[in-house]
Formats: structure tokens, C-alpha cells, sequence
């Protein structure tokens, strides 16, 4: 039992399989019908090569969320930066960035409202940065979205729907430039192709060279 990996374990009788993932602090998810332990410790065993390298991965991604009682940096543009914690007498949460280091001053500690306002940030960010490649692209393209949106997701970095509006992931705010305006050409490219077969591939690449870089940078990070 001790060499089994530690893991949280979502029962869902609607569900006909076992599903293993990992949530956005690196933690192991089993989600699962009710099934008996020994299938799920036999299941373990099996797929503990896969695990173990997919928790190492992960540990090697870059814009992770913060583990505030660690060592402390957040992704900004492509580049880490350190958090410095300020404890202040002001009641009010600050967040500030000076272009070489975060500083968040606080009252009373509370990580979620920590993370709070550092997901206000990147949504800030967000907002003033993206329209501005999405603008520039969609002239080259000749490609106009319907509208654009912002929310924080765990899996897509952007999205467009069959009525051509476009969504962005506020983490975006994490990758280098050059990954950021590949996302809007892949969403912008969707407009004319509704799916990733070779005519939508080829849309990109006319337009985005080096799109084959900038998704292997992109698989360096987590939202």
C-alpha cells in the first residue's frame, strides 16, 4: 500500500470508466464509478509508470499556480518573476508589479484572495494586451471575430464558437508574446475552418511560420 501514490477519489455513478488526471496543483484525480479499492490499487499499479511521468512533467511546467508557502515567482510575458508577501496595516489587499518584481501587501493572510487578485491582474493585462493582436491579425487574416471574451479556463487557451465570437484564457498573460499572438491566429483561423484538419494547418502556417514553435513553447506551461 505504502508504494501506491497519493490521490483523490471522485466517485460518479454515471460514469461507465475510470479517469485519471491531475488538477492544477499537481495532485492525482481518480474519477471513477463505484468500483471496489482493489481495482483502483490494481489500476494504479498499472498505469504508475504513466503517472510518474506525468507528475514529473508537470512539475516541470512553467506558470504554475503559486505555492505561497514555497519559493515564490509568477509567469508575466514569457518571463519569472519573484512575489515578495508584505505584511501592511492597511485592511486592503495590494497587488503591484514595478517590471521586475510582484509585491502583494496584506493584513491578514488568505491565499484565496491572494489568488484572487493576482487572476484580476492577469485579466487586466489581458484586456489591454490581446485586442491589440487580435486587431493586428485580423486585418493581415482578413478574418474578423463577431466579439472576443476573457475568463480564466483549465484547459483551452482560446476558443471560437460556430458564431465566430472569440475566447481567450486571462493566463495567456503568462506566455511569451510571440505564443500569445500564435493562440489569436489559431482562434482567427477558426473563423474560416471549424476544425484541425490539414486546409486549417495550412491557413496558419501561411500566416504564422513558426506556429510548430510556438506550440511546443505553449506545452512548457500550464494555464
Amino acid at each position: 500500500m505504502d508504494l501506491l501514490p497519493r490521490y483523490t477519489h471522485i466517485v460518479n455513478p454515471k460514469l461507465k470508466h475510470i479517469y485519471l488526471s491531475f488538477n492544477d496543483k499537481g495532485d492525482l484525480i481518480i474519477k471513477s464509478p463505484d468500483v471496489p479499492q482493489k481495482r483502483i490499487e490494481q489500476l494504479l499499479i498499472k498505469k504508475s509508470a504513466w503517472i510518474n511521468k506525468s507528475r514529473q512533467n508537470f512539475q516541470e511546467k512553467k506558470g504554475k499556480i503559486l505555492d505561497f508557502r514555497n519559493t515564490l515567482e509568477l509567469y508575466y510575458r514569457g518571463k519569472a518573476y519573484p512575489v515578495k508577501l508584505n505584511k501592511h496595516h492597511q485592511k486592503r489587499i495590494k497587488f503591484s508589479f514595478d517590471g521586475e518584481i510582484f509585491s502583494l501587501f496584506y493584513q491578514d493572510y488568505d491565499e484565496v484572495l491572494f489568488q484572487k487578485h493576482i487572476d484580476a491582474f492577469y485579466k487586466k493585462e489581458a484586456k489591454e494586451c490581446i485586442p491589440q493582436y487580435v486587431k493586428k491579425w485580423a486585418e493581415i487574416m482578413q478574418l474578423a471575430p463577431h466579439k472576443i471574451s476573457f475568463r480564466k479556463t483549465k484547459r483551452q487557451w482560446g476558443s471560437c464558437s460556430a458564431k465566430n465570437d472569440l475566447s481567450f484564457n486571462t493566463m495567456m498573460m503568462k506566455l511569451p508574446p510571440y505564443v500569445m499572438e500564435y493562440i489569436v491566429v489559431h482562434e482567427l483561423a477558426h473563423i474560416k475552418h471549424k476544425h484541425h484538419q490539414k486546409a486549417f494547418w495550412q491557413l496558419v502556417q501561411s500566416y504564422f511560420p513558426k506556429y510548430r514553435t510556438a506550440i511546443k513553447e505553449l506545452k512548457t506551461y500550464t494555464t
